[in-house]
C-alpha cells in the first residue's frame, strides 16, 4: 500500500523526513508496525476516499464557512424550540470569561496549571448550592441526562436496591439514555401520568413503591412543562418507603419557584444549558448533582466536589478536592463510576452568569417567563381548532400544543411556519401519541409580546 507524501500544514510530524527520524528514534520499520497486533482482517486496507487536503488556511475557512451557511440558525429565524437545550440570552460577560486561556486551556485545573480555575468553580458550586439550598453541589458532568442517570445509580448505592421508578412525562431520548446508562443492573419502573394535570399518578406511585424501589425520579418543570403541584406527598411516599426523592429541576426557574429541597428532595439534578451557554449543536449542556451534606449521600458521588481550606499561611486559603479518594481518578477501575472532565468550563461559565445575576435578576427573568408562557399559551390557545389547556397545571417556559382540532399535522405546519421565518414547537407526535398532533411550544426571556404574536397570527394563517 502506498501513501500519498502530502506535506500537511494542520497535521504534526507530517514531513516524511520528520516520520522517518521517529519511526528510526523508536526503531521501527514503518508505521503499520505499531497496528501488528490487530488482526488483519479487522484493519482497513486500501485508502479512504477522501478529498483533497486544503493546503490553504483561507481555503480551509473558505469551505467550512459556506458548510455552515446551509444551517439554518435562530440567528435567521424566530425561535420557538426548546425540548432541552433552549435559547436564553447570554450575557457577554460569560462568553468573554470562558474564553480567557487560563480556563479554557487548563486541563481539568491540577495543582500545576491551576490559575483560579479551582476557586472559579468553587464559587460556582456555592451560587448553585444557595439556589438549590443544598449544602453539596458537584463540579459539573457532561450533561443533566447523565447527571439524571448517575443521581440514580447514587440511590440504589445508598438503599442497596435495584430498581428505580420514573416519572412516564420524560423526553424519550432522556428516558433511552438513563436506561443505557443503568443497564443491566438496575431495573427502571414507569410511574403513569395524572392525565388532568400532567403531573405523578399517586396512587399507582404508592402502589409501585410498595415492591421495594431505590428511587422515586420526577422532573419539576416537567419535559411538557407542567409544574409538579404534589411535590410534598410524592417525596413523602418515597420516604415512607425507604426510597430517595429525586428531582429534576431547571435552574433558571428558581428565582420564582420553590427549589426541591424545601417539599423533601433528597438529590436534586439538572442541566446548567440556561445559565449562560448557547445552543451548539448539542455541545452547550452540563450536568449538575446537588444535595445536603450528609455522609452516606456524599460519598457516593463519583463527580469532584470542590472545598476551601485554610492553608499553612495565616490567613490564607486553597481550593481543591474534597474526598478525593471516591473518585475514579484516585481509585481507576475500582471507582464507583466513570468520570470525565468534559463540562468544568461550563461550571465557570454558569458562575459568571450567577454572580452577574444575583437573586434579584433570577427573580424578575424567572417571572418574566412565567408571564410568557401565560400570554402565549393564552393567546395561541384562542386560535380555532387548537388547544393550550390540556393540563390544568401551571407551565413554566413549554407548554403543550394540540391541533387534533384542526385537522393537520404538526409535522405539515413546522414546515409551514419554516418557510415564514420561524421554528414552531417539538413535533410529540412520535414521542407521545397518546397525545395526538401535539408541539412542544418554548418561550424564553428572548421573546418579546412582538414574537408571540407573530407567532399566533403566522399559525392563523398558515391554519386558514
Amino acid at each position: 500500500m502506498t501513501q500519498k507524501k502530502t506535506v500537511h500544514p494542520y497535521i504534526p510530524n507530517s514531513a516524511p523526513e520528520v516520520k522517518a527520524q521517529m519511526l528510526r528514534d523508536v526503531d521501527a520499520s514503518s508505521t503499520e508496525a505499531f497496528y501488528a497486533d490487530v488482526p488483519a482482517a479487522l484493519r482497513f486496507q486500501g485508502l479512504m476516499d477522501l478529498p483533497e487536503p486544503f493546503l490553504s488556511e483561507y481555503a480551509l475557512r473558505r469551505h467550512v464557512e459556506g458548510l455552515l451557511r446551509k444551517n439554518t440558525t435562530t440567528q435567521q429565524v424566530l425561535n420557538f424550540l426548546g425540548a432541552g437545550c433552549y435559547q436564553h440570552h447570554v450575557p457577554a460577560i460569560c462568553d468573554e470569561v470562558n474564553q480567557r486561556g487560563e480556563f479554557l486551556t487548563a486541563y481539568a485545573g491540577e495543582p500545576y496549571d491551576d490559575h483560579g480555575r479551582f476557586q472559579s468553580l468553587f464559587e460556582y458550586c456555592s451560587m448553585m448550592g444557595e439556589l438549590l439550598e443544598m449544602d453539596v453541589v458537584n463540579v459539573p458532568n457532561y450533561d443533566g441526562f447523565q447527571a439524571a442517570a448517575t443521581a440514580l445509580r447514587m440511590a440504589c448505592r445508598i438503599t442497596g436496591r435495584r430498581r428505580v421508578l420514573l416519572a412516564a412525562v420524560l423526553s424519550r431520548d432522556k428516558l433511552s439514555r438513563v436506561r443505557d446508562y443503568l443497564k443491566p443492573e438496575i431495573e427502571i419502573e414507569i410511574v403513569e401520568h395524572d392525565p388532568k394535570t400532567g403531573g405523578m399518578d399517586l396512587k399507582q406511585l404508592e402502589i409501585l413503591l410498595k415492591t421495594g424501589s431505590a428511587a422515586v425520579y420526577f422532573e419539576n418543570p416537567s419535559y411538557l412543562g407542567c409544574l409538579e403541584t404534589h411535590g410534598t406527598e410524592i417525596t413523602d411516599l418515597a420516604h415512607k418507603h425507604a426510597a430517595l426523592a429525586i428531582v429534576s429541576v431547571d435552574p433558571i426557574s428558581l428565582g420564582v419557584l420553590a427549589p426541591p429541597v424545601r417539599y423533601g428532595a433528597d438529590i436534586v439534578c439538572g442541566d446548567i444549558q440556561p445559565l449562560g451557554m448557547h445552543m451548539q449543536f448539542g455541545g452547550g449542556q452540563a450536568g449538575f448533582i446537588a444535595s445536603q451534606d450528609d455522609e452516606k449521600i456524599v460519598m457516593q458521588y463519583p463527580s469532584r466536589l470542590f472545598g476551601i481550606s485554610p492553608t499553612r499561611v495565616p490567613g490564607e486559603y486553597g481550593f481543591g478536592d474534597v474526598a478525593y479518594d471516591r473518585t475514579s481518578f484516585a481509585k481507576r477501575e475500582e471507582g464507583k463510576e466513570w468520570v470525565g472532565t468534559a463540562a468544568a468550563l461550563w461550571g465557570i461559565t454558569a458562575g459568571v452568569y450567577l454572580a452577574l445575576m444575583g437573586p434579584q435578576g433570577m427573580k424578575e427573568i424567572g417571572e418574566g417567563i412565567l408571564y410568557r408562557t401565560r400570554y402565549a399559551m393564552q393567546e395561541i390557545g384562542k386560535i380555532k381548532g387548537v388547544c393550550t389547556d390540556g393540563f390544568s397545571a401551571p407551565h413554566f417556559k413549554e407548554f403543550v400544543v394540540n391541533f387534533d382540532g384542526t385537522g393537520r399535522k404538526v409535522s405539515e405546519l413546522n414546515a409551514a411556519l419554516l418557510r415564514k421565518g420561524i421554528f414552531g414547537g417539538k413535533d410529540l407526535s412520535r414521542e407521545f401519541p397518546w397525545l395526538g398532533e401535539s408541539a412542544l411550544v418554548c418561550v424564553t426571556e428572548v421573546h418579546t409580546q412582538e414574537d408571540i404574536d407573530r407567532l399566533v397570527s403566522t399559525l392563523k394563517e398558515v391554519l386558514s
